[in-house]
């Protein structure tokens, strides 16, 4: 009647289950990759590429537009937040250092460390704060502490992890931060020099020339510690713990052609094949 055979109204039926189901396999399995993550905040192309690498042994594909649509259709897209808390004051007394890595080369791991601080709020007036240290090259986070003060003895703790981890790997070493006044301390200036690595700092107000590090401050906070337990400083750290194995050994970059930064920086492989170029100047 409708010009449609009973073998071709079955065969359509048996497609439009197979992509429903296909469709349900793809979201449980978006659902595992954000659960093993510890977070629903990664981005369509992360769990693109993840997905597709786990959906290789049911032999199913689908393409980032449709993932991207999918998750649309299931209300699963990440939505961007607000902040903010300050954690730098520059204006202070102490030495400030030049920056030392204006238009700078590096080709491996351990020729440049970026230092920053940021927060995480627990309360309209309080907050915990990560002092976070990375390898500019491999994007790892080689140091970190977590801490409910501002104090230099916090960032110390960071540095002395970082060097501890990477004893013997480094040679000419350069500390990039801002000139705050836990970097200018008498105390991180000299784990600095004991273990001769060079000092490097932003000039006034310009956080853009600490960029690595300020972008490092946002994936954080974007896709973990606005949702850390913030119960007690000591459970902040055993999670926070957890978090950054899983930025360093699970979450693909899209810089790294979405390595993670424990294959470039622990296991020999290259990024990108060749350098990366930092504190990049522009002329107008």
């Amino acid at each position: 009647m409708f010009g449609k055979s009973r073998q071709g109204y079955y065969k359509q039926s048996k497609k439009a289950e197979k992509i429903t189901l296909n469709e349900q396999i793809v979201l449980e399995g978006v659902r595992a990759i954000r659960k093993k993550a510890k977070t629903e905040r990664w981005g369509v192309r992360k769990l693109h590429y993840l997905l597709n690498e786990e959906l290789q042994c049911v032999n199913i594909k689908i393409g980032r537009d449709k993932l991207f649509d999918l998750l649309r259709e299931n209300n699963m897209l990440v939505r961007k937040r607000k902040r903010k808390f300050f954690t730098t004051n520059s204006h202070h007394w102490l030495r400030k250092y030049d920056n030392l890595i204006v238009n700078k080369s590096i080709t491996t791991p351990n020729q440049l460390w970026v230092s920053d601080i940021t927060y995480i709020k627990i309360s309209d007036d309080k907050a915990l704060y990560l002092y976070l240290i990375t390898d500019a090259y491999s994007q790892k986070i080689v140091g970190w502490s977590l801490s409910d003060d501002l104090k230099a003895d916090s960032a110390v703790v960071a540095l002395e992890m970082a060097i501890k981890n990477n004893k013997g790997k480094f040679l000419n070493l350069i500390h990039h931060s801002d000139r705050g006044v836990q970097y200018c301390s008498h105390k991180y200036v000299e784990r600095l020099n004991k273990n001769n690595v060079r000092i490097s700092m932003t000039s006034p107000g310009s956080p853009q020339e600490n960029a690595i590090a300020e972008r490092l401050n946002g994936i954080l906070k974007e896709e973990w510690l606005n949702d850390l337990n913030r119960k007690s400083l000591s459970s902040g750290r055993t999670e926070l713990n957890e978090i950054i194995v899983i930025y360093n050994t699970y979450r693909p970059h899209q810089s790294l052609k979405y390595d993670t930064p424990e294959n470039i920086h622990d296991n020999g492989f290259s990024r990108n094949e060749t350098e990366r170029v930092v504190g990049k100047m522009y002329e107008y």
